[in-house]
C-alpha cells in the first residue's frame, strides 16, 4: 500500500502526454481541434462529452489507429514517457504498455473466452507459467469469466464480452489501458460492477487508464481527474471532485443544477447559456 509521499511522487510523474494535437480525416474533415490532456502514472483520467465530442479519435489519436480510418495527426504533439509516438507503429505502442480496448468490446466470436484472454498474450516472451499465472489473475478480477471459459464468446452477454476485452488488455500486461466507452450498452449494475475493477485494477495493480466515457456521473465517481471534450475541443477540465460540483457541469453534463434536477426539456436552453462557447 502507498502512503501519501509515495502517491505524491507516482501521480507528479506524466506519462501520457498529448499537447495540442489535430486530427483530420479524409484530408478534409477536422474533428480535434488544439486538444492537450496527460495521464499521470497510477491515475485514472476520464475523457467525458457527447456522441460525437471526438474522445474516441482523442484515443485512436493516442494508440495511432487512425491510419485505418484514413485520419491523421496533423498537428501538435504525442508522447509517451517523454518520447514522441504519434507517428510510431501501433505495435510500438503494444511493447510499451499502452493498451486500446475499443468502443463495442470486438472479441473473437467464434473463440471461448479464455482463448480470446490468451490472445492478448500473443506478443508475450516470458513462457506459458507466466501467462497461466495472470489468466488466474484475470480470473480473479472476473470471476465471472472462469466460469465461462469453454464459452464461445458470441454468445456471452454484452458485459461479458466487456470483461473479455478488458481481461484480453490485461493479458498483454500494460502499463497503461485505453478503455473507450466502457459502460457502452450496460445495465446500470453492470456499469457499477466494471468500474469498481477499474478501481480495483488502478489501485491493486497499478494500471493507469484514460478512459473515454458518455456517462459522465459514473466517469466522475471513479477518475482522479477529467476532461470535457465538445466539437473536438476541450471546453473543461480539473480534478473529478471539483468537476462534479461545478454548476456548468452538473447543468450541462448531469442534469442537476442548485434547484435538483432538471428535465430533458429544460437541459436543452441551457445550451443558449454555455459560458465556454
Amino acid at each position: 500500500m502507498l502512503d501519501a509521499a509515495q502517491t505524491t511522487d507516482v501521480q507528479a510523474e506524466t506519462l501520457l502526454e498529448v499537447n495540442n494535437i489535430e486530427v483530420i480525416y479524409n484530408h478534409v474533415i477536422l474533428v480535434l481541434k488544439g486538444v492537450s490532456l496527460t495521464v499521470p502514472k497510477g491515475g485514472i483520467t476520464a475523457l467525458l462529452g457527447g456522441n460525437g465530442a471526438g474522445k474516441t479519435t482523442t484515443l485512436k489519436a493516442v494508440s495511432n489507429l487512425l491510419h485505418s480510418e484514413r485520419g491523421e495527426v496533423t498537428k501538435g504533439s504525442i508522447k509517451y514517457r517523454g518520447e514522441s509516438v504519434h507517428e510510431s507503429d501501433p505495435a510500438v505502442l503494444v511493447e510499451k504498455g499502452v493498451i486500446q480496448v475499443m468502443e463495442g468490446r470486438h472479441c473473437f466470436e467464434h473463440l471461448t473466452v479464455e482463448e480470446n484472454l490468451l490472445t492478448g498474450a500473443y506478443t508475450r516472451k516470458d513462457g506459458a507459467a507466466a501467462i497461466q499465472k495472470d489468466l488466474q489473475l484475470v480470473y480473479s478480477y472476473f470471476p465471472r469469466l472462469a466460469e465461462r471459459r469453454k464459452s464461445q464468446a458470441g454468445y456471452t452477454s454484452g458485459g461479458e464480452q466487456q470483461m473479455v476485452a478488458m481481461g484480453r488488455a490485461l493479458m498483454s500486461r500494460p502499463e497503461t489501458i485505453l478503455l473507450d466507452e466502457p459502460s457502452m450498452g450496460l445495465a446500470p449494475q453492470l456499469v457499477e460492477e466494471i468500474f469498481g475493477i477499474v478501481k480495483d485494477l488502478n489501485e491493486k495493480e497499478g494500471v493507469s487508464f484514460l478512459l473515454a466515457e458518455q456517462n459522465t456521473n459514473v466517469a466522475l465517481r471513479f477518475a482522479h481527474y477529467g476532461y470535457i471534450l465538445e466539437s473536438g475541443r476541450v471546453v473543461m477540465d480539473g480534478p473529478a471532485a471539483e468537476l462534479r460540483e461545478n454548476p456548468d457541469v452538473k447543468e450541462f453534463y448531469l442534469g442537476m443544477s442548485d434547484e435538483g434536477r432538471k428535465s430533458f426539456r429544460d437541459v436543452r436552453s441551457y445550451r443558449r447559456r454555455k459560458r465556454w462557447l
